[in-house]
């Protein structure tokens, strides 16, 4: 049984569609930039290889689009402090004032709207980024113990392999996994979100096999329409790959893999964190944080740890 309805869940991203927007055109962009950059360096990488014989110039021209991807790569990495600002937690902080009954602005001045939430709680990306690292820290302490536990529990035979099967799933959407946790802290307007996240982290705990259970039907789900989206976009990337000098065969694989990753980011994951927020919200309702729990956590988790010293320091803008 799950935790959520899909239905409303399409419904908070139909009336978010400014943000669905405003995704699709940011990993659209950094789409076309890996093929543009993937392409200027293999034709940069052709044109130098003329110099020698057609051996060196296949090789130049692979270093040269190898290069320009692993650019386009770097540039993300340095961005994703601020896409997770302005694209992730603004988005969260949308569908929250939605699912409590508050009607945020539409159009462009939803975004602005958003964007002002969030730095209530976040003067600095760097915070908030700081804050969602030692949240997936604690979120993979938190997946480890629940797994030991059910070793112990289950030690042998094909349960205790689905267990260990579904840990390995859990792990891979702890990338989601951590922006219910923002969404809590969003949620309770909280003026030291690093306290709101220790809270929502033991419950978190305290609710993981119903989380488990929702999360993995919904990373099961990501993963056939990753699939499927991937599929269709082999041709046309293929197409692409063969437009550049000095084509090579793994190119096409390479951008539908980039183009299916932008979709999945762009629409797959918010629909996977709204239904996730509804599922957690409900989970957790009228419960506090287990003091046990919270002792178990901090015992284990160096990030923990960490969050419990930040929030004594007070709000996370001072």
């Amino acid at each position: 049984m799950l935790d959520f309805s899909p239905f409303h869940a399409l419904g908070l991203l139909a009336r978010t569609w400014p943000f669905l927007l405003l995704r699709l055109l940011t990993y659209g962009a950094i789409s076309f930039a890996y093929v543009a950059l993937t392409a200027g360096g293999a034709g940069i990488g052709w044109l130098i290889g003329a110099l020698g014989s057609q051996d060196f110039r296949e090789l130049a021209t692979l270093l040269g689009g190898a290069i320009g991807f692993g650019t386009t790569f770097g540039i993300v990495y340095l961005l994703r402090e601020y896409m997770l600002y302005l694209l992730k937690a603004g988005h969260i902080a949308v569908m929250i004032e939605l699912m409590e009954g508050r009607g945020p602005p539409s159009g462009r001045a939803q975004i602005r709207h958003a964007i002002a939430l969030v730095r209530e709680r976040f003067i600095e990306a760097s915070l908030l980024f700081a804050l969602d690292q030692l949240v997936r820290g604690v979120l993979e302490t938190i997946f480890a113990l629940m797994h030991g536990l059910s070793r112990i529990l289950i030690p042998t035979g094909v349960v205790g392999q689905l267990l260990s099967l579904l840990h390995a799933i859990m792990r891979l959407l702890a990338g989601v996994a951590d922006e219910v946790i923002l969404g809590h802290a969003l949620r309770t307007q909280a003026t030291n979100p690093w306290n709101a996240a220790r809270e929502a982290l033991v419950l978190y705990a305290q609710n993981a096999g119903g989380m488990f259970r929702n999360s993995a039907f919904l990373l099961l789900i990501g993963w056939v329409l990753s699939l499927l989206i991937f599929l269709l976009l082999l041709t046309p990337a293929a197409g692409l790959t063969y437009a550049i000098p000095g084509a090579w065969s793994a190119g096409g694989l390479a951008f539908a893999l980039v183009f299916a990753w932008s979709v999945k980011a762009a629409l797959i994951e918010p629909f996977q964190v709204a239904c996730l927020l509804q599922a957690f919200f409900r989970l957790s309702a009228g419960q506090q944080p287990d003091p046990a729990w919270e002792a178990r956590i901090a015992k284990a988790s160096r990030p923990f740890r960490s969050l419990i010293e930040r929030g004594l320091g007070g709000a996370a803008g001072r």
